[in-house]
């Protein structure tokens, strides 16, 4: 339906991230405008499947402008630590902004958040310890990763045994009518709508909707987590399956 051309996998890295600079600004206002507000929900859902506790070491993979961070923070309160790890500075600093505007704005309760601390690096190759951390969340980044086998046995190596993972990623719609209607928009409507708020042209809003579509299915998705290592796999589905929430434990 798409005649945007996903980059070779030798190129994709460098594609994807000039993309992700250039969009970064407008990113979390793209996001709201093109789920209709309801990325917000989709986050929390996911944060909540994780079930952090005041203490817990987490880390928010691809995190990007930090929105899971600082869920994950309210969460893990004062004592835990939550460290967003992403590729793109550009993006980092955007989440960075956002979390220090939200310690300002609640100075009376800086004590019962964790801050979370921004990562510039690599999914592929995660600089953290051996089963150092007791949550991960990656919300829509996955995709974007060059090897996603390699991003899967990174994230169940730095986890503790026991520790638990959740991926918040579109997915495909489970109804054959609501699929037809949501690739209409993903591939005609997502993109003006991008660049028109944006003013980038990238290609990242032709590259989003085409990345989505060669994404795996849910169940396809289950059992490259389940290869990687992880037990209980499992996976809930959000908005008739625009959007699915994987999870696994270690």
């Amino acid at each position: 339906m798409s005649e945007y051309t996903l980059p070779a996998k030798e190129q994709k890295q460098e594609v994807v991230q000039s993309m992700f600079t250039s969009a970064a600004t407008a990113y979390d206002l793209n996001n709201s405008v093109l789920s209709l507000g309801q990325h917000h929900r989709w986050k929390r859902l996911t944060i909540s499947l994780l079930d952090i506790v005041p203490g817990h070491v987490v880390v928010d993979l691809c995190g990007g402008t930090a929105d899971l961070s600082l869920l994950a923070a309210e969460k893990a309160a004062g004592t835990g630590l939550v460290m967003t790890v992403d590729l793109n500075l550009a993006m980092l600093r955007v989440g960075l902004a956002k979390a220090r505007s939200r310690l300002i704005d609640g100075l009376k309760e800086r004590e019962s958040r964790a801050r979370p601390v921004m990562i510039q690096a690599n999914a592929e190759r995660i600089p953290l310890p051996d089963g150092s951390v007791d949550r991960l969340t990656v919300g829509f980044g996955l995709r974007n990763v060059t090897n996603l086998d390699t991003a899967l046995s990174e994230i169940h190596r730095i986890l503790k045994p026991g520790g638990r993972f959740a991926c918040l990623e579109f997915s495909h719609p489970i109804n054959a009518l609501w699929d037809g209607l949501y690739r209409f928009y993903s591939f005609f409507i997502l993109p003006k709508i991008g660049r028109w708020i944006s003013k980038d042209n990238t290609g990242i809003y032709e590259y989003l909707p085409a990345s989505i579509a060669k994404f795996p299915d849910q169940e396809s998705f289950r059992k490259t987590i389940e290869k990687a290592g992880f037990s209980r796999v499992g996976y809930r589905n959000l908005s008739g399956g625009i959007v699915a929430i994987h999870t696994g434990e270690k």
